[in-house]
């Protein structure tokens, strides 16, 4: 069953509604599933579905799985600050976006579904292409007209229709709503289950950790996926006894694409609809946040924050962080910008272990980062 985020009305998942009648997004009723601890972990499972007991299907046997997940979890030394970076960009189609592809897409073929129209930045339509392929899903995919090259390749290759739509992310979401009228709309930021999926980067944090949580997790955030399963992961971890506190959980969005930070420091509860400038963090350039509500209620909860970062500041991330390695679209890098501010100001940090997740490979956008290195962006 499917519940109102805001309503409380309660609906079939077999009615294939993508949204409540009222308008606002649904939520999975997980009530019977008991929270994850390290007696449920199934040791025989590949990647993410190590967790597969928190992760319900009809036919089990029957999901949609590339073995995503599971990714490396390398220290650094930050400025004194004890970084974790969680590899995400290491999953099968270069995005922690499978994680949550796997669980959705394994839902859908669960309901019989045969072909589905998703909308995206870049990395999801290229997620939901892939793991439609695997699953025998027509795909139609639609994104910004702006979109990388690298992510638009991908989402053809793996044989979906692309859309390219002139205009903002925001344009895109409506022409995908529209074309939606007659196909089912399996859009991964009003799916319910998107989050379950993603949420297993925090169960493999709290395992690799030797089954702690880390002080804190920094995260990038347009609509804001990785927030709301990193909250549900360790709400599941704190209700069975597994950890005692939540982390503090930061979300880092960019300053010329920012409506979560905007609510957060105004204290509303919801953010509003902001005019967005360009940004070289395509992938949480978002507008309207879907699930924003329920974005800064997990923040707050944890005492943590949504920070906002200039375009400089996150090429200086990527920058500091491909040094050190890691090659990663500029949407990670606000990782290292906030790495930066945060271990400089000692507000985290300390001897307690701080998580961070690198959320996309830099090869998706390698044009992009080459001309970035021809002319950085001043501000």
């Amino acid at each position: 069953m499917l519940q109102c985020s805001l309503c409380g009305t309660v609906v079939r998942e077999d009615s294939l509604l993508w949204r409540c009648v009222c308008g606002a997004p649904l939520l999975a009723d997980f009530s019977g599933t008991p929270p994850m601890d390290r007696s449920r972990i199934c040791p025989a499972e590949q990647g993410m579905w190590r967790y597969a007991s928190s992760l319900p299907l009809e036919k089990p046997e029957e999901k949609v799985s590339f073995g995503e997940g599971w990714t490396p979890l390398v220290r650094e030394e930050w400025n004194g600050m004890n970084l974790f970076l969680k590899l995400d960009y290491a999953c099968p189609t270069g995005s922690y976006k499978d994680r949550g592809m796997a669980y959705l897409v394994s839902r859908l073929r669960d309901q019989g579904i045969s072909e589905v129209i998703e909308d995206s930045s870049g990395n999801a339509g290229a997620s939901m292409a892939a793991y439609c392929a695997r699953a025998g899903i027509r795909c139609r995919v639609f994104v910004p007209a702006y979109t990388s090259e690298g992510k638009c390749v991908q989402v053809a290759s793996y044989g979906a229709d692309l859309e390219r739509v002139p205009g903002s992310r925001e344009d895109t979401t409506r022409a995908a709503e529209k074309a939606a009228e007659t196909v089912f709309y399996g859009s991964h930021n009003w799916s319910p289950w998107f989050a379950h999926g993603i949420k297993t980067f925090a169960f493999e944090l709290w395992e690799q950790l030797g089954f702690t949580a880390p002080e804190a997790v920094l995260l990038p955030a347009g609509q804001g996926s990785l927030v709301l399963g990193c909250a549900l992961a360790f709400e599941e971890l704190l209700s069975s006894g597994e950890i005692e506190t939540l982390p503090k959980i930061f979300a880092l969005q960019p300053k010329n694409c920012a409506p979560l930070e905007e609510a957060f420091r105004k204290g509303s509860p919801s953010p509003e609809r902001v005019e967005k400038r360009e940004t070289i963090a395509e992938g949480i350039s978002s507008a309207e946040p879907v699930r924003g509500r329920d974005v800064l209620a997990a923040v707050r909860k944890t005492g943590g924050a949504v920070l906002s970062f200039s375009d400089r500041e996150i090429w200086d991330g990527f920058v500091k962080l491909a040094r050190r390695g890691y090659f990663v679209e500029p949407t990670s890098a606000i990782v290292g910008a906030a790495a930066e501010m945060l271990s400089r100001d000692g507000s985290v940090g300390g001897k307690r272990p701080v998580a961070a997740v690198l959320t996309g490979s830099g090869l998706k956008g390698s044009g992009k980062i080459l001309s970035l290195f021809s002319s950085p962006p001043e501000d």
